[in-house]
């Protein structure tokens, strides 16, 4: 694909359909242990439009009081997040450059009416590391610009089963989700997208 973000890296189809299968199980397995929470804004308390979870060391969470931050447990139920899938962790491994694992696999249920402004990911400490992310179910309107905000996008369909990774001078890219387009897929069981996103969030010592 042209004119994509220097480190910006697109695998199309990366999982095919039997490959979404046993990833989206495994995610209903997390999901089973860790619930879908709603995020809200820092300092405003708004709702975000999608729901969420985690699975590793680390979850990305936020809300009103603390703003955004990574930290061990769940915010309502105070348990640790469960593990990473293993069919995340090889992924990681086979596309990733960099020579340490994932801490944490930020898990976005994105309803049909969903969106994700723009926004950069930068709550980590490590910036070396990309961040991986894995498109299941209904389709969605990707947009990615560059490290200033207000500067020219570039925006392209992220279908099931696509991967993307966002390194070098794109890690810090603002980027988000326009639309979703329901109907277009049949992996999900009502109409829909998970996007999952890896990320390191400590620097390795």
């Amino acid at each position: 694909m042209q004119n994509l973000p220097d480190g910006t890296l697109y695998y199309p189809d990366f999982l095919d359909g039997p490959a979404q299968e046993l990833l989206l199980k495994s995610i209903r397995d997390v999901v089973s242990e860790a619930p879908l929470f709603v995020p809200r804004m820092p300092k405003t308390g708004k709702p975000m439009s999608v729901r969420m979870t985690n699975c590793g060391p680390l979850g990305w969470v936020t809300d009103k009081e603390n703003g955004y931050r990574y930290q061990a447990h769940h915010p309502q139920t105070g348990k640790v997040w469960p593990d990473i899938p293993k069919q995340l962790l090889d992924i990681w491994q086979e596309l990733s450059t960099y020579s340490h694992p994932p801490e944490a696999c930020l898990v976005n249920y994105y309803e049909v009416d969903a969106k994700m402004g723009l926004h950069q990911d930068r709550d980590e400490q490590e910036f070396d590391a990309p961040v991986l992310s894995i498109s299941l179910g209904d389709s969605a309107l990707f947009r990615i610009g560059s490290e200033n905000r207000g500067g020219k996008t570039t925006s392209f369909k992220l279908n099931s089963g696509d991967v993307m990774l966002l390194s070098g001078k794109s890690r810090l890219a603002f980027h988000g989700v326009s639309r979703i387009y329901p109907g277009t897929s049949m992996l999900l069981k009502q109409e829909g997208r998970i996007n999952l996103t890896l990320r390191r969030v400590t620097k390795a010592s």
